[in-house]
């Protein structure tokens, strides 16, 4: 208790260091939220490794001036289906998503639900009345409750070509073809309901190739239609037996066809022109960048938005050198002619007829044990095993360019730097120019990718070259490999027959590929799974964006989990057998091909 009054030198001994006090600690918060500059531009405080912890700066900034977001710019969607990030933007996937989840509601919500809708929408997107057997087909898609209806512009994109030949010219094409080696005829025949395997023109010794494995694809085919084959008319359809596609697409020939096709008319055969014989350039148009090359400004980050336009070398040559199927066939012969043969798969520099089989097909990842919730997975790096497939590997080959080579060299390498986006910890801050961080620490906590088994495909020389300098490792087991949450689907000798498998799982898929599946017109990049470009380029900055930099910095665990949820329920809704049918029906019903024997 105080005796008295204070004296006013007593007060002045209390009051002076006081106001001292206050005016330190002003100038100390000046000094750290301004940098001692006058200058209005702010100097961007670091981000720090920690997740969920207080900001950075001292606990005196103003609420107002933490929160505050950045003036954002907008990213460049490009032509060829690319985005080139603006570093003075937000983070693009936020922006990916956005998109993709706009684009694919809309294609649900405008789905045709009559057959009076449905041949109204076949009549404006192609510009002719739909076949007889349509209302067959549509009354299966109706029993078997197929979604997306009018989602079949692959068909249209393989078989328009074709409707510029000649009914009689195409027979003759056909009957030529039969007899090809390495093909095989699949149909049904005016006096019999059953689908059948017509022909096989196999050599004896085709790569050493078993005969009964060659024809595994016809099986295949001929389960997918045992259901509907009692409707469709007799028909001959010539198959190739192997992974890849072979009939590399001259682009003035093709352009033939696709004017003769929109005209209604029919091409005069002696009068078809080839285009230069300049190998793989040879199947783009003369203004693309595969035949007028630009330089281009590698340092800059993208990300695909548009996943069909993204696989296309005439756009992106650079495809040419780094996809096995491209380097294996450096200079590809051109011809007169485009044939109407059937494949398991076929790049956007081929004319094969893209047919679905059951190869690889599961309903559901069993047992359901060994696939946990998507948070309950425990490994955060992006997982890849795989066979060193993607083309022959021998001294005189370019196969330290093809696409699982490359991965391999890529995630297990730790010499150098890898510059990576990190997510700002805030949204509405601008996502810059990317962080440089040593592969070393990098690549052995984000990635567990490897080789499995012993090399396959390789010459005496080579292969202990793969042994000695690659990362091999064992095969998963469904257990070991269900505990990623993030995976990796990258292209083989052809497409990946994994893929199926994979999207059913509750992990994360991440898509690396140049075949344009038969399915890419009813999936939604950026809603079922995450595209990623073959140079691998923008895989860590995808990876990140998700899982977070190496200490979990600016994840988004649950956008990751929204996309691998979606993509199972996508799996299972859209990629039943029954789904593979109505393609299948579609395609066989609803082409310019003879449908006589």
């Amino acid at each position: 208790m105080l005796a008295g009054p204070l004296s006013l030198r007593k007060l002045r001994f209390i009051f002076v260091p006081l106001f001292a006090l206050v005016f330190s600690f002003i100038i100390y918060c000046r000094e750290a939220l301004f940098g001692g500059s006058t200058s209005t531009s702010f100097v961007r405080l670091p981000s720090y490794p920690t997740l969920n912890t207080t900001p950075s700066h001292p606990a005196c900034t103003p609420a107002l001036l933490q929160d505050e977001k950045d003036e954002l710019l907008p990213h460049t969607f490009r032509d060829d289906g690319i985005l080139e990030v603006n570093p003075d933007g937000g983070h693009p996937i936020y922006e990916l998503m956005e998109l993709a989840n706009a684009r694919w509601k809309s294609k649900l919500a405008r789905a045709s639900r009559t057959l009076d809708d449905a041949v109204g929408e076949y009549v404006r997107r192609y510009n002719r009345r739909p076949p007889k057997g349509f209302d067959k087909w549509w009354s299966y898609v109706k029993k078997h409750n197929v979604q997306l209806p009018d989602e079949y512009d692959q068909i249209h994109r393989d078989l328009q070509p074709f409707w510029g030949y000649h009914p009689l010219d195409l027979h003759q094409i056909l009957s030529e073809r039969e007899l090809h080696t390495d093909t095989y005829t699949l149909g049904k025949n005016a006096t019999s309901n059953e689908i059948s395997v017509l022909r096989v023109s196999f050599a004896r010794s085709t790569n050493d190739w078993d005969p009964n494995s060659l024809l595994g694809g016809a099986r295949s085919i001929m389960e997918i239609l045992r259901d509907v084959q009692d409707d469709l008319p007799p028909f001959r359809a010539v198959v190739s037996p192997h992974d890849s596609p072979t009939l590399f697409t001259d682009y003035e020939v093709k352009k033939t066809a696709l004017e003769a096709a929109d005209r209604g008319a029919y091409m005069d055969m002696d009068k078809i022109a080839q285009g230069e014989g300049l190998g793989w350039p040879s199947g783009c148009s003369a203004s693309s960048p595969a035949r007028q090359p630009k330089k281009s400004d590698a340092s800059k980050k993208t990300f695909i938005f548009d996943h069909r336009k993204a696989m296309d070398p005439c756009s992106h040559p650079s495809l040419l050198e780094n996809i096995g199927e491209f380097l294996i066939h450096e200079r590809p012969g051109t011809s007169r002619l485009m044939i109407p043969q059937f494949a398991y798969c076929a790049t956007k520099m081929h004319h094969d007829i893209q047919i679905p089989t059951l190869s690889g097909w599961v309903d559901d990842v069993l047992p359901r044990s060994e696939d946990p919730e998507f948070e309950h997975k425990i490994d955060e790096r992006l997982a890849w095993r795989g066979s060193n497939t993607g083309m022959w590997h021998a001294p005189y080959t370019r196969w330290k360019n093809s696409q699982r080579t490359r991965l391999v060299d890529f995630a297990s390498g730790l010499n150098g730097t890898v510059k990576v986006l990190i997510p700002p910890l805030k949204d509405g801050k601008r996502v810059g120019e990317g962080t440089e961080i040593p592969r070393s620490r990098f690549n052995p906590a984000m990635a567990d990718m490897a080789f499995a088994g012993e090399p396959v495909g390789c010459h005496e020389e080579t292969c202990p070259e793969l042994l000695r300098n690659y990362e091999w490792r064992k095969r998963q087991g469904g257990k070991e490999s269900g505990s990623f949450k993030y995976v990796l689907d990258v292209d083989g000798n052809a497409w990946s027959s994994r893929f199926k498998r994979l999207i059913t799982s509750n992990s994360l898929i991440f898509k690396a590929t140049v075949y344009p599946e038969w399915f890419l017109d009813r999936i939604e990049p950026w809603v079922h799974y995450v595209p990623v470009q073959v140079d691998y380029s923008d895989m860590y900055d995808a990876l990140v964006f998700f899982r977070g930099g190496l200490y979990g910095e600016g994840a988004h665990p649950e956008l990751a989990r929204k996309i691998a949820r979606d993509g199972r329920t996508w799996s299972r809704t859209f990629w039943r057998k029954e789904d593979v049918t109505a393609y299948v029906y579609r395609q066989v019903c609803c082409n310019p091909l003879p449908k006589f024997d």
